[in-house]
């Protein structure tokens, strides 16, 4: 291993520790927008030692269970249950729980992200104005499993003082095949109502010493 090799790869790992506190503790949720920040804070103007996604995410699993590992479980959990409860309410909407409160990596600051499936967008904004549920919209910009990308309705609403749910809506054929991962561009792993609640049943892991 040469010299220079040695330095990349030792910038490209404090590039990750930084992406992944700013994350956990800054609330930004957007690895682009963590990646250049760790850079300016780090001066590193060379984009060829910039961590991919994939292993901030995995600095990120490390630094909840060294820095957080007596409150990440609780927080995970209470995450996962308010998780649950809106995939209950939503249940018509066939929800699937996607994101870093499905993989373990959510923050203090993270959204509850769930996928949904109606034929037009407006089924779903009409059933949250029926139940009386303020919202946002937005859109989020997604690949296909194809590769190619897409324009989706989001709507965003608080599950309860501390939570937001951030729901994107797919039509009904898309249920068939996850859109790819911003993390890893792999198919995004969803999980239904039985996954998540067999994930609340699963024992915590103990801290890390």
């Amino acid at each position: 291993m040469t010299r220079r090799y040695r330095d990349d790869y030792r910038l490209k790992s404090l590039l990750a520790q930084e992406c992944a506190r700013i994350m956990a503790e800054e609330g930004i949720q957007n690895f682009r927008a963590a990646k250049r920040k760790a850079a300016l804070r780090l001066a590193v103007a060379d984009k060829a030692v910039l961590p991919d996604n994939s292993e901030i995410e995995q600095a990120l699993l490390d630094y909840q269970r060294l820095f957080h590992a007596d409150r990440q479980a609780d927080r995970l959990r209470g995450l996962r249950e308010t998780a649950l409860r809106a995939m209950r309410f939503l249940a018509c909407f066939r929800p699937k729980l996607v994101g870093p409160v499905l993989s373990g990596a959510a923050g203090a600051h993270a959204d509850i992200q769930l996928h949904l499936f109606a034929d037009t967008p407006k089924d779903v904004l009409m059933f949250l104005l029926e139940q009386h549920i303020p919202f946002e919209t937005a859109e989020r910009r997604l690949k296909l499993g194809g590769g190619e990308p897409v324009c989706l309705p989001v709507l965003r609403f608080s599950a309860d003082a501390r939570h937001q749910i951030d729901a994107t809506i797919f039509a009904p054929l898309a249920e068939r095949e996850a859109p790819r991962s911003p993390v890893d561009g792999r198919p995004m792993r969803r999980a239904g109502l039985a996954e998540v609640q067999a994930l609340l049943a699963e024992p915590p892991e103990p801290p890390s010493s």
